[in-house]
Protein backbone atom coordinates (compact mmCIF):
# COMPACT_ATOMS: atom_id res chain seq x y z
CA UNK A 1 0.00 0.00 0.00
CA UNK A 2 1.27 3.29 -0.68
CA UNK A 3 1.98 6.28 1.75
CA UNK A 4 -0.63 8.55 0.23
CA UNK A 5 -3.41 5.82 0.18
CA UNK A 6 -2.32 4.28 3.86
CA UNK A 7 -2.78 8.46 4.76
CA UNK A 8 -6.09 8.12 3.48
CA UNK A 9 -7.50 4.50 5.35
CA UNK A 10 -5.83 6.22 8.71
CA UNK A 11 -8.14 9.83 7.97
CA UNK A 12 -11.62 7.73 7.06
CA UNK A 13 -10.74 4.99 10.56
CA UNK A 14 -10.37 8.63 12.53
CA UNK A 15 -13.22 10.27 10.83
CA UNK A 16 -15.83 7.35 11.58
CA UNK A 17 -14.23 6.88 15.33
CA UNK A 18 -15.35 10.46 15.73
CA UNK A 19 -18.65 10.02 14.54
CA UNK A 20 -19.15 7.11 17.40
CA UNK A 21 -18.74 9.85 20.30
CA UNK A 22 -20.98 11.70 22.32
CA UNK A 23 -21.13 15.15 22.09
CA UNK A 24 -18.40 16.83 24.22
CA UNK A 25 -21.13 19.38 25.66
CA UNK A 26 -23.19 16.63 26.96
CA UNK A 27 -20.05 14.34 28.39
CA UNK A 28 -20.00 17.05 31.13
CA UNK A 29 -23.33 18.27 31.96
CA UNK A 30 -24.44 17.95 35.41
CA UNK A 31 -27.44 15.35 36.15
CA UNK A 32 -30.39 15.97 38.65
CA UNK A 33 -33.45 13.59 39.42
CA UNK A 34 -37.07 14.38 41.18
CA UNK A 35 -39.53 11.99 41.65
CA UNK A 36 -43.17 12.84 42.12
CA UNK A 37 -44.91 10.46 44.77
CA UNK A 38 -48.04 11.39 46.18
CA UNK A 39 -48.35 14.73 44.09
CA UNK A 40 -45.64 15.89 46.03
CA UNK A 41 -41.75 16.76 44.66
CA UNK A 42 -38.94 14.21 46.23
CA UNK A 43 -37.16 16.35 47.40
CA UNK A 44 -39.02 19.56 47.34
CA UNK A 45 -35.38 21.39 47.04
CA UNK A 46 -32.82 21.17 44.89
CA UNK A 47 -29.38 22.19 45.17
CA UNK A 48 -28.08 22.98 41.44
CA UNK A 49 -24.36 24.24 40.35
CA UNK A 50 -25.10 28.37 39.42
CA UNK A 51 -24.01 29.78 35.75
CA UNK A 52 -24.12 26.15 34.29
CA UNK A 53 -26.68 24.01 31.98
CA UNK A 54 -27.75 21.04 34.09
CA UNK A 55 -30.30 18.38 32.86
CA UNK A 56 -33.13 17.28 35.27
CA UNK A 57 -35.10 14.08 34.94
CA UNK A 58 -38.02 14.48 36.84
CA UNK A 59 -39.64 10.49 37.65
CA UNK A 60 -43.52 10.31 37.91
CA UNK A 61 -44.59 7.59 40.31
CA UNK A 62 -47.83 8.35 40.75
CA UNK A 63 -50.34 6.79 37.92
CA UNK A 64 -52.18 10.06 37.27
CA UNK A 65 -50.46 12.57 35.27
CA UNK A 66 -48.25 15.74 36.53
CA UNK A 67 -47.22 18.61 35.21
CA UNK A 68 -43.45 20.16 36.00
CA UNK A 69 -43.94 23.99 35.43
CA UNK A 70 -42.35 27.10 36.58
CA UNK A 71 -42.70 30.87 35.47
CA UNK A 72 -38.85 31.84 36.59
CA UNK A 73 -37.20 28.49 35.11
CA UNK A 74 -39.76 29.18 31.84
CA UNK A 75 -40.21 25.64 31.42
CA UNK A 76 -43.23 23.40 31.66
CA UNK A 77 -43.48 19.88 30.67
CA UNK A 78 -46.56 16.87 31.00
CA UNK A 79 -45.05 13.55 32.53
CA UNK A 80 -47.59 10.84 31.71
CA UNK A 81 -47.75 8.32 35.39
CA UNK A 82 -45.53 5.90 35.48
CA UNK A 83 -43.43 7.86 33.13
CA UNK A 84 -40.25 10.34 33.21
CA UNK A 85 -39.26 13.52 31.48
CA UNK A 86 -36.11 15.39 30.58
CA UNK A 87 -35.76 19.38 31.62
CA UNK A 88 -32.51 21.23 30.43
CA UNK A 89 -32.12 24.32 32.91
CA UNK A 90 -29.59 26.84 32.91
CA UNK A 91 -27.18 28.37 33.23
CA UNK A 92 -28.62 29.93 36.59
CA UNK A 93 -27.68 33.11 37.96
CA UNK A 94 -27.38 32.02 41.81
CA UNK A 95 -30.56 32.69 43.42
CA UNK A 96 -34.21 30.55 44.04
CA UNK A 97 -36.25 29.16 41.16
CA UNK A 98 -39.25 27.96 42.55
CA UNK A 99 -41.81 25.29 40.58
CA UNK A 100 -44.45 23.56 40.98
CA UNK A 101 -47.06 21.13 39.28
CA UNK A 102 -49.67 22.37 37.32
CA UNK A 103 -52.54 19.69 38.19
CA UNK A 104 -51.72 19.57 42.18
CA UNK A 105 -50.33 23.01 42.85
CA UNK A 106 -51.47 23.38 46.59
CA UNK A 107 -49.23 20.06 46.91
CA UNK A 108 -46.71 19.71 44.57
CA UNK A 109 -44.35 22.36 45.03
CA UNK A 110 -40.50 22.89 45.04
CA UNK A 111 -37.74 24.85 44.72
CA UNK A 112 -34.31 25.12 42.35
CA UNK A 113 -31.42 26.28 44.53
CA UNK A 114 -28.64 27.69 42.23
CA UNK A 115 -25.08 28.16 44.16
Amino acid sequence: MTDYRCRGVVRLLAVAALALLPPVAQAGRPVFEIEIRGHLFHPSELVVPANTKVKLIVYNRDPTPEEFESYELNREKVIMGGQRAIVFIGPLAPGEYPFFGEFNPKTAQGKIIAQ
